[in-house]
């Protein structure tokens, strides 16, 4: 998701609105947990209290163009059959490879960084299914934007939905931090979440090319997602968490060096702001690691959601912060261990260096 919060330095946070209910159905495989989830009248009305700004965009007559030119060309690209769309994505998504040399070079040298035990030629490997995987997440775009957009439902089911629901039991009334990352096909994650019935929002700021970010509000609103256009998105994170809300944060981007202290993530110094570990231990709210997996076969998802992450606190407020934030993005890195190909490999993560250290990137 390449939208921006102030909560993480340039990215969405999900805010769920509800109460959650402590018997999790089973999704339509029998295998996986699903999400079981009530919306409290209580819960929903002391929402509806919050401040609020809509989500509409006041656009001129170049962006309103723009907005329904591309909004139709989703829906007439969405009137191919899957068979044809996901191949059509994979290919898209091979041709950047070979075309995009740029981020090429980023990619293969995070793939260094992360696997330097692994030959040029597997990691070459492994970002070449990467920009598949993105390849296949802009045909489920083009589905998600126009014809036929339910259908992507039944393709997502819950694994581990326990593991939060256990943490809100051990931290009541304190709300929830779900850490996610830029990870499969981390666009459809909180329009599937809403598409199974869940109220969601998302805390999000205005992009500069207007007509894309109306796109994405469209489309996100119509699954369900409810945007909130917010210049403070941390307070309104915390509000969240003391009104016992699930947010849900994406936190595996560079930090700008003003917000930024450098934790390892691949054994490499990376520039992680702090706000999160921060806003945890004012709010004392639990925080649990879920992912959204492609699945063999490439056309189905499971929303993995993981134990919590056991939070540091001592005296010493700076060290827990620094340790919680190392812990947090650990978490990114095992699920990045497990399933490489689905990680967006190709975001300058160690851009921001510690004083004195040499840059990473030639670019």
């Amino acid at each position: 998701m390449s939208v921006s919060s102030p909560v993480t330095g340039g990215e969405t946070a999900i805010v769920e609105q509800g109460s959650l209910s402590e018997s999790p159905a089973q999704s339509g495989n029998g295998n996986a947990a699903n999400l079981a989830y009530d919306l409290d009248p209580t819960v929903a009305a002391r929402a509806s209290r919050r401040p609020f700004q809509s989500s509409k965009l006041p656009l001129g007559v170049k962006d309103r163009l723009l907005f329904w030119l591309m909004l139709g060309t989703l829906h007439a690209l969405s009137l191919l059959p899957d068979a044809i769309l996901y191949p059509l994505g994979a290919a898209g998504g091979y041709i950047g490879y070979l075309l995009d040399r740029r981020h090429l070079r980023i990619g293969l040298k995070n793939l260094e960084i992360a696997f330097p035990e692994r030959s040029p030629d597997e990691r070459g490997q492994i970002l070449r299914a990467s920009y598949v995987n993105l390849g296949r997440a802009g045909a489920e775009y083009i589905r998600l934007g126009g014809f036929f957009w339910r259908r992507l439902k039944g393709r997502v089911i819950y694994r581990g939905w326990d593991n939060l629901a256990s943490a809100r039991r051990r931290n009541p009334g304190r709300g929830a931090i779900v850490l996610t990352a830029h990870f499969g096909n981390f666009e459809l994650l909180a329009p599937a979440h809403a598409m199974h019935g869940h109220q969601v929002s998302l805390v999000h700021h205005t992009q500069r090319f207007m007509a894309g970010d109306a796109v994405m509000t469209w489309v996100r609103e119509r699954a369900g997602v409810e945007q909130i256009r917010k210049h403070s998105a941390a307070r309104a994170v915390l509000r969240a968490l003391r009104a016992d809300d699930i947010i849900g944060i994406p936190f595996d981007q560079n930090a700008k060096r003003s917000e930024a202290i450098w934790v390892p993530f691949f054994g490499e110094p990376a520039a992680t702001i702090s706000g999160l570990a921060r806003i945890t231990m004012l709010a004392g709210a639990p925080v649990v690691p879920a992912f959204i997996v492609r699945q063999p076969g490439g056309r189905n998802h499971a929303i993995e959601i993981f134990p919590e992450i056991e939070q540091q606190r001592t005296s010493d407020r700076e060290a827990d912060i620094t340790e919680n934030t190392a812990r947090f993005v650990h978490a990114i890195e095992e699920i990045v261990r497990k399933y490489p190909e689905q990680f967006l490999w190709t975001h300058r993560r160690f851009r921001t260096r510690p004083r004195g250290m040499p840059p990473v990137y030639d670019t």
